[in-house]
């Protein structure tokens, strides 16, 4: 589940907001509540795989960020539940995420974030815990996380991208997920998270059918009451890319509402894609928005309306996952996300 492409461009925006950081003044604050920020974590101090881990000293950063700063780390069930009904988040609320099952996740964060008192969602991959991998938990340490107040999500049986696989195979991965955690814990997951972060208008489609009552990606972004309960964004942490500083600017960052978003499916059909939304209207001023996409950097932006805009993206993007990150200096320093991510068929 390489995370190295999604964690580049997100480090090319997270530099330019830096740069521009320095010289930018403070915006009025226009309704910044209702909104929440959350991270995906994959595997702890695993540094063959550093694409998809996180150093145990960068891991620890984090948590002291989260504990030192003016944070409110909180159930992800709790943040969706108060979007759905309207409800008030505190400023700066956070969740965790943790994908796989990992045994690094057990062994590793696990009693950090249980000494730290941090709630997190533990997004299962049965096959693994099934087949028994020693690089994965087991099924008695998955319900001592659930005893011990975890939520527990679904990331299908296996961790493979599910996007270019039939309809029918699609549904009976997700069933026999889900039957598993429940056999095995007793509880039926409502969350999930797509492998490796691949999604297209299809699998959006089976996974809303299926019962999920939210779908999490890998795109950055933040979580708002507008926001696709079917695609909801995370910020990917992993060892090349998980600095404190870039950890900071991710979990202050604000969401970047947008509506009629193109193309709709992210399974490409067209390379390069044709990309535009309508910024919402409480956005206000987005002359500064700009748009950085992967092994390509800042993009030319065309602004068809005063708040419709098109990404000109230069070149085709090659096969695999490939993401466009888009940004706007927002109140207080903080900095508006919109994150897409493409799939390219090979």
């Amino acid at each position: 589940m390489p995370f190295r492409r999604a964690a580049t461009v997100f480090a090319v925006a997270a530099a330019w907001a830096f740069q521009a950081l320095a010289g930018s003044p403070g915006v009025a604050a226009d309704g910044t509540a209702n909104a929440a920020v959350v991270f995906a974590y994959d595997r702890f101090g695993e540094d063959q795989t550093p694409s998809i881990s996180i150093r145990i000293d960068q891991f620890e950063a984090h948590l002291d960020e989260l504990q030192d700063g003016d944070y409110q780390v909180l159930p992800l069930p709790r943040i969706l539940e108060a979007l759905r009904n309207g409800a008030p988040l505190p400023e700066r609320a956070v969740a965790i995420t943790i994908d796989e099952a990992s045994r690094s996740a057990f062994r590793e964060a696990w009693p950090r974030l249980k000494a730290a008192g941090l709630p997190f969602t533990l997004f299962v991959a049965t096959d693994a815990i099934d087949r028994g991998s020693p690089a994965h938990m087991s099924w008695a340490e998955v319900r001592q996380l659930a005893a011990g107040g975890v939520t527990l999500g679904g990331l299908g049986a296996s961790t493979q991208s599910l996007v270019s696989r039939p309809a029918e195979e699609v549904k009976a991965e997700l069933r026999r997920m889900a039957d598993r955690l429940q056999a095995e814990t007793g509880q039926r997951p409502t969350l999930f998270a797509y492998p490796q972060g691949e999604v297209s208008a299809a699998m959006r489609t089976i996974v809303t059918e299926q019962g999920f009552a939210a779908a999490f990606g890998q795109q950055s972004g933040v979580l708002h009451p507008q926001a696709d309960r079917a695609t909801l964004p995370r910020f990917v942490m992993n060892e090349s890319f998980g600095s404190v500083d870039r950890f900071r600017l991710a979990a202050n960052a604000l969401p970047l509402p947008v509506t009629d978003l193109t193309p709709d499916d992210p399974l490409l059909t067209v390379n390069p894609p044709s990309i535009g939304f309508t910024v919402s209207d409480e956005i206000g001023d987005i002359a500064r928005l700009a748009c950085f996409a992967a092994g390509q950097g800042r993009t030319a932006l065309e602004r068809v309306t005063e708040d419709r805009v098109e990404v000109r993206i230069r070149d085709p993007f090659p096969p695999g996952r490939t993401r466009v990150n888009c940004t706007l200096p927002g109140p207080e320093g903080r900095w508006r996300w919109l994150g897409m991510q493409f799939v390219v068929p090979e």
